[in-house]
């Protein structure tokens, strides 16, 4: 396959679908979620079929357990996308929303209107669902999209595809509004990041090496995160049964996950007092803690912590712990380790609670609650493409407004500039 002319065809395929998206109805947006949702529930056994055959493949080329887990298809996991279809077709529709309309002294009528983006490309890895939790998105919110999958899953994505092509097809809407890459080759990705005459914004999801790569070499926007280095400060005015509840959920609710406590601190005020119920919590779930030269002090059996501690992304069972000097030290920590994806404050003083949300620089700041409520569904976006860390466009859970944009609408009546 001749991989630049092919990607061009698809760029080109995109570009004009998007025209024809962009101007399609809720309704017929709607219809082509719903209908795809029946072309799965139709087509179980091809995906059952075609995702054997990844999972084969997938064995002989000695992924791991959990490569295998998240690339496998089970019936809940068929289920759960087509409720997913069935719930993004139920989400306000952002598009020809237009908002602040005001006069000016001109007499012309001045607002925004909400507008689609045009091509998304999305690239990601190993989970088939995300297939369709991409194509909805990005369809709901009136773009075409790209998708380009890992090629351990790419018969997987391929019998996905097709039910989204029907779903269109059924709909009216054009069937190249959303496009699965057919080839497992590299240099596709190369391609689909460096057409800017095609592609509007692209989204990686996958792991900071795929992310630090797209983020490098694209010739297009990216809307993306590179780590979750996540904090939670317990104050020296935090109620100690909040703290403890809410610190053992920010890092044992899930350690995968980008949302995910890795770092503890502690105001030293308070730390004699508090920071040995903390450790004793996280030690009987199984955490390891490494730890400042102060907090080793207190706490016996604490690994000696390195610079790179704090600024790990663990992912796992293994927690960063640092005494500060009150608010002025967590904000100084945070701001310097921080990831900028979720940090949150335990206190009951209000006037602290407002410098550490107005101070700490991170898309979602939080106040007596666990890192882990930063996710599109919890914050009411129905759904979400990703999170975003970045501070132009999109910020924190990327939902349906996330894939959109505005622009200005000028209404008058004969009005002329003088």
């Amino acid at each position: 396959m001749d991989i630049v002319a092919y990607m061009a065809e698809v760029g080109q395929q995109a570009r004009t679908a998007a025209t024809g998206v962009a101007r399609s109805t809720t309704d017929a947006r709607n219809q082509a979620l719903l209908a795809t949702a029946e072309s799965l529930d139709a087509a179980r056994e091809e995906l059952s079929l075609a995702n054997g055959k990844d999972l084969q493949r997938g064995r002989e080329n000695g992924l791991d357990a959990a490569m295998l887990d998240r690339l496998e298809l089970t019936p809940q996991r068929i289920d759960a996308m087509i409720e997913g279809l069935r719930q993004v077709a139920t989400l306000p529709d952002p598009i020809g929303a237009i908002t602040d309309m005001a006069y000016r002294p001109s007499g012309i009528q001045v607002g925004k209107m909400r507008v689609p983006l045009g091509v998304i490309g999305i690239i990601y890895e190993s989970r088939p669902n995300v297939t369709v939790e991409a194509a909805s998105l990005c369809l709901k919110s009136g773009n075409a999209a790209i998708l380009r999958g890992g090629s351990e899953s790419i018969h997987s994505n391929q019998a996905i595809a097709r039910c989204l092509a029907e779903g269109l097809a059924q709909a009216g809407l054009p069937e190249n509004a959303v496009q699965v890459i057919k080839t497992t080759d590299r240099s596709a990705v190369g391609e689909l990041i460096t057409m800017p005459d095609y592609v509007d914004v692209i989204v990686p999801r996958g792991g900071k090496g795929l992310i630090e790569r797209i983020s490098r070499d694209a010739r297009v926007p990216v809307i993306k995160h590179l780590d979750g280095v996540c904090h939670v400060y317990v104050d020296s005015h935090a109620d100690p049964e909040k703290a403890l509840k809410v610190a053992v959920n920010a890092k044992t609710h899930r350690y995968g996950t980008c949302n995910t406590m890795e770092t503890l601190l502690v105001d030293a005020e308070v730390a004699e007092d508090i920071l040995p119920l903390l450790a004793r919590a996280f030690i009987d779930k199984g955490v390891e803690l490494r730890g400042c030269e102060q907090s080793r002090a207190i706490v016996d059996g604490l690994v000696e912590a390195t610079e790179a501690d704090w600024e790990a992304e663990y992912l796992a069972p293994v927690l960063a712990v640092r005494v500060v000097d009150g608010l002025d030290g967590a904000i100084g920590h945070i701001n310097r380790y921080s990831s900028q994806h979720t940090d949150s404050i335990i206190t009951e003083n209000y006037t602290r609670a407002r410098r550490f949300i107005t101070e700490v620089d991170s898309s979602s700041v939080m106040v007596n609650a666990s890192t882990r409520f930063a996710d599109g569904f919890e914050y009411g976006l129905g759904a979400e493409i990703g999170i975003s860390t970045d501070k132009i466009h999109a910020r924190g859970p990327v939902g349906l407004e996330g894939l959109t944009s505005q622009k200005y609408v000028v209404f008058g009546d004969g009005h002329i500039r003088t």
